[in-house]
């Protein structure tokens, strides 16, 4: 349909006796034509706006404190800023140029020591490590190098947004299985939410191409206990199914938790590609430097996806990455290794944040990993005027209304669930505790004086 702000100069033209009635249908044929030539194609069509647009949007027209997109607010690592200073002041041209395609030297072999030893396994860097324009990249790489037309592709949900576009720009099918909460009151832990094994198995079929697993997950911050990921190797392995591991936040797991990668199970390593991340690893999100690794023959269909989207990414950021990860590797295992302390200081965070939603009436479910917590919002919806915003769902309503009457921003889960089942987020909303502890005393202070009836 075309618009009014099209149509305006055709319209002007009418009124002033410029055009006569046979011209002007003439234009308008040929706008339509135009129109419909150089529509959006449809594989494309329902990622139009993400929540992620529409919810910065809203930021910038509000201001209110940010816990929705998921990055700190604080500085990240000394070691790898002051890389990032050193590479831009270097005296080595060639860091300033292309490097290669397919991953900085520098950053792969860094890659590659660091990984050898947590999969026990020896990783070529030139064949089995690629680097990406962050985990996003090698996401798409990973997808679109392996998925054709009327493949399917599994997706737990709630799930990142982009995977099911991904699927779509690629020609799959979406098949969708949800967590669901065994318990919904009293201490609510990501582990209490689970997959149905029987309805898992019955996504699994001769179709199937792939299975996309997020652990530690986003948003629940489940972490996929040896048990559970076992049931999902036997399926992936008696089916033949691709692995694509999205491990982001696999350095903040909090204890006693433990993060299993599911490349190490008996005979996952063949079939799967594991996903990382500099901008999670190292709080530098807008680094955007991600990584995977796996058997050569699936990072080669990710390196040919790679290549003719953008070739090589960052230089200087890759240099210092790969110091930064260079200094952890030889500070692994001692307290003050930032992969080891990260985690720790999170913990506290998110304890305090569990803690302030809990007395204000809330209910949180504690995450196992990462740095989101999704809370039930749903006892204080008295409290809530979801007749002021016009969205269809519930959460929608809920995090933009508090946004513009509380000044405290959170995502709504329901943008991570296939329109079936985004009933299922309706009920939460997801904030980020990676945040400066006065941020997060900010936000137990507008929430308690709100649920109080205080004026704020």
């Amino acid at each position: 349909m075309m618009t009014m702000l099209c149509l305006r100069p055709i319209l002007s033209k009418v009124l002033l006796g410029s055009l006569n009635s046979c011209t002007v249908t003439k234009q308008l044929r040929t706008m339509s034509s135009l129109g419909n030539k150089f529509a959006l194609p449809d594989k494309y069509k329902g990622s139009v706006t993400t929540v992620w647009a529409e919810f910065i949007q809203l930021a910038l027209e509000v201001k209110p404190l940010n816990l929705g997109q998921g990055f700190p607010d604080f500085a990240a690592p000394e070691i790898v800023i002051k890389a990032l200073k050193d590479v831009a002041n270097s005296d080595n041209v060639l860091l300033h140029q292309y490097t290669r395609g397919y991953g900085h030297l520098r950053l792969v072999n860094a890659l590659s020591k660091l990984y050898s030893k947590k999969i026990d396994r020896e990783l070529n860097p030139m064949t089995n490590v690629i680097t990406t324009a962050g985990a996003y990249e090698a996401l798409y790489c990973a997808i679109l190098g392996h998925v054709t037309t009327c493949d399917e592709v599994i997706l737990i949900e709630p799930f990142f947004d982009c995977y099911e576009p991904m699927v779509d720009a690629a020609g799959g099918k979406s098949v969708f299985v949800p967590l669901r909460p065994a318990k919904t009151s009293g201490t609510v832990l990501s582990s209490d939410w689970k997959l149905d094994i029987n309805e898992l198995t019955s996504c699994f079929t001769e179709k199937t191409k792939a299975i996309i697993l997020n652990t530690p997950h986003n948003p629940l911050g489940k972490v996929f206990t040896y048990e559970e990921l076992t049931v999902i190797a036997d399926l992936c392995k008696k089916f033949n199914v691709l692995c694509i591991s999205d491990e982001v936040y696999e350095w903040m797991v909090y204890e006693p938790y433990q993060h299993i990668r599911i490349a190490t199970l008996p005979g996952m390593w063949e079939r799967t590609i594991t996903i990382g991340s500099a901008g999670k690893t190292f709080s530098v999100t807008g680094w955007k430097t991600g990584w995977a690794y796996g058997p050569e023959n699936l990072i080669k269909n990710m390196q040919v996806v790679h290549q003719n989207i953008l070739n090589s990414i960052n230089t200087p950021a890759q240099e210092a990455i790969a110091i930064g990860l260079e200094h952890e590797i030889s500070k692994m295992g001692s307290p003050d290794c930032y992969l080891v302390s990260l985690a720790r200081e999170l913990k506290d965070k998110r304890d305090y944040m569990a803690k302030f939603l809990t007395e204000i009436g809330m209910v949180p479910i504690i995450p196992e990993g990462g740095y989101f917590m999704v809370v039930d919002w749903t006892p204080l919806a008295s409290k809530v005027g979801l007749d002021q915003e016009s969205d269809r769902y519930k959460d929608y309503r809920f995090a933009k209304w508090t946004s513009r009457n509380l000044k405290v921003q959170g995502i709504p889960p329901s943008a991570f669930y296939s329109v079936p089942h985004k009933h299922l987020g309706e009920n939460y909303i997801r904030y980020c505790f990676i945040k400066k502890d006065e941020n997060l005393q900010k936000a137990a202070d507008i929430l308690k004086a709100w649920a109080d009836g205080s004026k704020l």
